[in-house]
């Protein structure tokens, strides 16, 4: 049959180029208008008359070529690989060390010694507030609890010496002490008109400007002062996932706003189901990336919840489910004449997805050849023509 086809192209070129008429189509190039149309239609009547021929011709061909008719699909070969199943939750990036500072007692913010974007290391003095005089009033009370030291040490000497009465050591001892209670007093006092950094970090915010007058409670902040090295996600589990979702677990986070990831691990997981969400906390460290994380950043998170070192895996596309609600594929063997290969259904069970891909818990061996495309049009035991496949087979 091919071989007619190749002897009618070549009788169209012959004909083309003359070879089966009076006159070729170079002879009437150079004749009148009327010529060459006449050419024209006769070569267009002759094209149709042999475009007609090989339409027969291929009608032919498809009815005595069993290959023709075969359905075309592509398959893939099924083979073991290791499987992480990821839950996906959303949090905010969180820090315990992100605090407001304020004033412990009231006065005028007499002096600011740091700025905006300055590091601090924890006591550092940042403010001072004019105290009112206290620190006069701590002077004169330190004199006086000099004094009452010296009075009652020797009164001291004197009563181990059996000289003077026990009432007289015993008002010095206590006037000493009182003296030095209030004086201790009254430092704590003076010590809250100096505002120092409650732990290391980063002043992101002055607040309250020099000479402004400040006071202990809300609306009185000075400064605000940010931790980034100890930053975390806090996520809500649901607790269907408690016996997966547990300590040193791999999770993986993506910052949508800064189109980055990072890989770490679940630092720890609550002890308490809360009966609002029936969920539980799980706490994930983020490092803070040159600075780039920071506190109330949106994330999203996937835990790894689930892991089995031979999965095989398919895609969810090519799975189908009959009337019974079994679940479905179509694998490709060779025939048992030998012919060709065929296509036959195999009832699949399937265990956890993750994107686009499925995990086959049985049904499906490794090496088995999986129809890929094709899988819908096909029916069990057809004949089917290989496309392309990584299987080593024979196509037909």
């Amino acid at each position: 049959m091919k071989k007619i086809v190749l002897l009618i192209l070549t009788a169209l070129v012959i004909i083309s180029c003359g070879g089966g008429s009076s006159s070729s189509v170079e002879d009437v190039l150079g004749a009148d208008v009327k010529t060459i149309r006449a050419k024209r239609t006769e070569v267009e009547t002759q094209l149709k008359a042999l475009e007609g021929q090989i339409a027969l011709l291929d009608s032919a061909l498809a009815a005595k070529d069993d290959n023709a008719k075969l359905p075309l699909v592509t398959t893939f070969k099924a083979k073991e690989e290791k499987f992480n199943h990821y839950l996906e939750l959303q949090g905010d990036v969180m820090t315990k060390q992100n605090v407001l500072i304020y004033p412990e007692m009231s006065g005028t913010l007499q002096r600011v010694y740091v700025k905006e974007g300055q590091n601090v290391a924890k006591g550092q003095l940042l403010a001072s507030i004019d105290d009112g005089g206290l620190s006069s009033q701590l002077t004169q009370m330190e004199t006086q609890l000099d004094l009452a030291k010296t009075t009652f040490e020797r009164q001291k000497r004197l009563w181990e010496q059996n000289i003077g009465s026990e009432i007289q050591y015993l008002q010095a001892k206590t006037q000493y002490e009182a003296q030095e209670s209030a004086v201790a007093q009254m430092q704590s006092q003076v010590a809250k008109s100096s505002i120092r950094a409650p732990f290391s970090g980063i002043i992101d915010d002055v607040i309250k400007d020099q000479g402004t007058v400040v006071a202990p409670g809300q609306g009185s902040e000075v400064f605000r002062i940010v931790n980034l090295s100890d930053m975390y996600i806090e996520v809500e589990v649901p607790e269907s996932h408690l016996p997966n979702v547990t300590a040193n677990k791999e999770a993986k986070v993506y910052f949508p706003v800064l189109g980055d990831s990072v890989t770490t691990k679940v630092r720890q997981t609550g002890n308490f189901i809360n009966p609002a969400n029936r969920a539980f906390t799980a706490e994930i460290p983020v490092p803070a990336n040159g600075g780039k994380i920071k506190p109330n950043l949106t994330a999203r998170v996937m835990i790894n919840d689930y892991t089995n070192e031979s999965a095989i895996l398919i895609p969810q596309s090519i799975v189908s489910e009959n009337a019974e609600g079994e679940q479905y594929v179509y694998l490709v063997e060779a025939d048992s004449s030998n012919s060709g290969m065929v296509a036959r259904k195999a009832i699949i069970t399937t265990g956890k997805t993750q994107g686009d891909h499925v995990e086959v818990l049985s049904g499906i061996n490794s090496g088995d050849g999986v129809i890929d495309e094709g899988a819908r049009s096909v029916r069990d035991g057809q004949k089917v023509k290989v496309h392309s496949d990584g299987l080593g087979l024979t196509t037909n």
